[in-house]
């Protein structure tokens, strides 16, 4: 990779990124509410199992495919590909934080003049957001899907740095330990096919509906 895709990618990989990534815990915290996550190693298991489980085998190999129809300007495989992430989130805090993010991305993509966002549609969700900044840019999409997978297990970790809570010392720990299975991800994503694609996960789904109306919490799903 080019050091200008590089750059590109670290920028827009980042969780400085103004799009509100912080204020999200993808049902952590009501995880954290209910027990089930109370320290280091329980932290670590949840945030494995909710990469092995869901995110390597729908939320990574779609973002694939998103970058390929962005690749290919197959502009039905866009629309089918977002069509089904939104239909995915089942839960309404699931769905309003792909929204929200995908919005604030989509508008950052278009002040900054990066690409031309209008064919996108009203609702984007993150995902396809991410892939058309990706397209543009010319950035890898390789590296693009790490990043994608690392930003995302940053955030998990940094939930439980602030809310088990953990020393930064031990999230970096955390984070080091997860690096062989986010690389792990990475591969399963580039080769599962479309029928065994699956984002089964009830448990994960009914946590966060309980976030709902969870009383005191500090995150938005």
């Amino acid at each position: 990779m080019n050091a200008s895709a590089l750059l590109h990618l670290l920028q827009f990989a980042s969780p400085a990124l103004p799009i509100g990534g912080y204020s999200y815990s993808q049902g952590l915290e009501a995880a954290l509410e209910a027990g089930l996550v109370h320290d280091a190693d329980s932290g670590r298991a949840w945030i494995a199992r909710h990469l092995d489980d869901v995110v390597a085998q729908w939320d990574a190999p779609l973002f694939w495919r998103l970058l390929k129809a962005f690749e290919a300007h197959d502009d039905a495989s866009v629309a089918l590909w977002s069509e089904r992430f939104l239909a995915s989130r089942d839960s309404a805090e699931f769905r309003a934080e792909t929204i929200q993010m995908g919005y604030s991305l989509t508008r950052l993509i278009a002040e900054l003049g990066v690409a031309e966002v209008a064919a996108l549609g009203p609702e984007v969700a993150l995902p396809t957001a991410f892939a058309c900044a990706v397209d543009a840019l010319g950035i890898p999409h390789e590296e693009a899907l790490l990043a994608m997978l690392f930003s995302w297990a940053e955030n998990q970790v940094l939930v439980c740095v602030k809310s088990v809570p953990l020393g930064q010392v031990a999230g970096q720990r955390m984070l080091l330990s997860l690096r062989p299975l986010i690389e792990q991800a990475a591969r399963h994503a580039q080769t599962l096919g479309d029928d065994a694609m699956s984002n089964w996960s009830p448990g994960l789904s009914m946590l966060s509906m309980r976030h709902e109306a969870q009383h005191g919490r500090l995150y938005r799903s």
